[in-house]
């Protein structure tokens, strides 16, 4: 955020919503005599001025510097909100219009020409935050819920919203604090030697040092469920990749044919795997071909599998497990990690899904192995379980509230490693000030992640990655 430009209170306005064409466009104002500032616009400057908080009048914006039977520019709903009971804890106005980009963009302007200055990235969360209206982690998870891909990471990034990670943070403080005030008594009134071997219980500690580890593993899954995965979807040609592909994204994306080389690069889409977001890549068949173009494909095909984190590899059941596969799928004996091999089209095997994995186990023993149909879509349900346990190996399921950015995450560590430390002063015998110093460190680190203590580029770094208008 350029703080030169960014002063507390002054009027900003902003385009709330997406510059597309839409039923309705939100033009967001902020700052001391925001209502009074759009009232010189509005049709109804009296009503505007008398209205309740919390309340909706209907007018039109006009700019008087046209010519008469010209100044009408949009049919409005204006929401007043009075500080502090607002999104940012001053005087707001919301003009509802309708969605034309033009109309949307005319609005803003005349607001700008009228006192109003355009507002920075994040800075109405900014302001709701230096107004106390809510923490960092907060301010974060507005953003999360902006960036959503799937329900499931809106629902984490709600709770972190709902206050979930503030209070976690919160009473980890405070019970840091405790043991605080239990060393400082030992300080004030010794019984014998001011030596943290002879007068400092860990016990609390230790306990608080677990709760924070939970909450540093929390990372793995959250990161997940925000960045997504990539899945890649491999084979022989006619394996059925296209199908699969179609049929995971419930529509027909990929043209399917029997005719070998049919699909000559990849293609991508997204798409929810039980809550997580994957990026789908179904790529050219794995064979040998004097076709320029697709041996281009296929190195393509190899290159995006080095680059996965989960590769399905489908196998026709109808034709059996080929040298080929074998070989492709020794390639990755070091990675099995993220290799699941799909029996397709296992409704026109001769053997029953039991059999085809049977069979197939006793080439490849450690790799999961999964009988599959796009036509009858058997086996799809246990495909996305399978990807979904695979992805989620690091997932603590004992954490009940996750961590929500990079930043939260350095922290923590940055506090755990500090609790760490009490430990080895412990061993070695220092004074009880020496864990103290290192406890008030621990919730220092604490106090960063919430925004209780915050240095000003860490502000900035927060609030100048969110979108103009939040």
């Amino acid at each position: 955020m350029n703080k030169k430009a960014y002063t507390p209170e002054e009027p900003i306005a902003a385009i709330a919503t997406a510059l597309v064409p839409a039923a309705l466009g939100v033009i967001r104002t902020s700052g001391r005599n925001a209502v009074q500032l759009v009232s010189k616009v509005f049709s109804r400057p009296k009503a505007l001025l008398d209205a309740k908080p919390n309340s909706i009048v209907y007018g039109w914006i006009k700019d008087s510097s046209k010519p008469a039977g010209q100044q009408n520019i949009d049919e409005v709903l204006a929401a007043i909100y009075h500080a502090p009971k607002s999104y940012t804890g001053e005087d707001m106005v919301e003009i509802f219009c309708h969605g034309g980009t033009i109309t949307v963009i005319s609005i803003l302007n005349l607001l700008l020409a009228n006192g109003f200055r355009q507002a920075e990235k994040g800075e109405f969360t900014f302001r709701s935050f230096i107004n106390g209206k809510g923490d960092l982690t907060k301010a974060e998870a507005v953003k999360e819920i902006i960036g959503s891909k799937t329900d499931e990471s809106r629902s984490h990034a709600a709770e972190r919203l709902e206050g979930s990670l503030y209070s976690e943070i919160e009473d980890i403080k405070q019970q840091l604090l405790k043991v605080i005030a239990s060393l400082e008594v030992e300080i004030e009134y010794p019984e014998d030697e001011e030596n943290i071997a002879d007068s400092f219980d860990t016990t609390e500690l230790r306990k608080i040092k677990k709760r924070m580890e939970t909450l540093c593993a929390s990372w793995d899954t959250e990161k997940l469920y925000q960045d997504g995965a990539k899945v890649v979807l491999c084979g022989k040609t006619n394996a059925g990749k296209s199908s699969l592909f179609n049929v995971l994204l419930k529509e027909e994306r990929a043209i399917v044919s029997d005719i070998h080389g049919t699909t000559r690069d990849w293609l991508e889409s997204t798409v929810s795997f039980d809550g997580i977001p994957v990026q789908l890549y179904d790529t050219a068949g794995l064979r040998e071909t004097d076709d320029i173009i697709e041996q281009k494909g296929v190195e393509r095909s190899i290159s995006l599998t080095e680059q996965a984190d989960i590769i399905l590899y489908l196998i026709d059941s109808s034709t059996g497990i080929t040298a080929e596969d074998t070989d492709f799928i020794q390639n990755f004996q070091d990675e099995k990690s993220k290799l699941v091999i799909l029996m397709n089209k296992s409704d026109k095997a001769q053997k029953t899904a039991e059999e085809l994995t049977a069979t197939a186990k006793q080439s490849f023993p450690d790799t999961p192995i999964i009988p599959v149909s796009t036509k009858t879509t058997d086996g799809i349900r246990d495909l996305v379980c399978s990807v979904k346990k695979l992805l989620s190996a690091k997932e603590k399921k004992e954490a009940s509230v996750g961590l929500g950015s990079e930043r939260q995450k350095k922290l923590i560590d940055e506090a755990l490693e500090s609790v760490n430390h009490v430990f080895v002063v412990s061993e070695e015998g220092f004074t009880l000030d020496a864990a103290v110093q290192d406890i008030e460190d621990a919730i220092s680190s604490l106090a960063e992640i919430t925004g209780e203590v915050t240095p000003d580029d860490i502000l900035e770094s927060v609030f100048s990655s969110f979108c103009v208008g939040k």
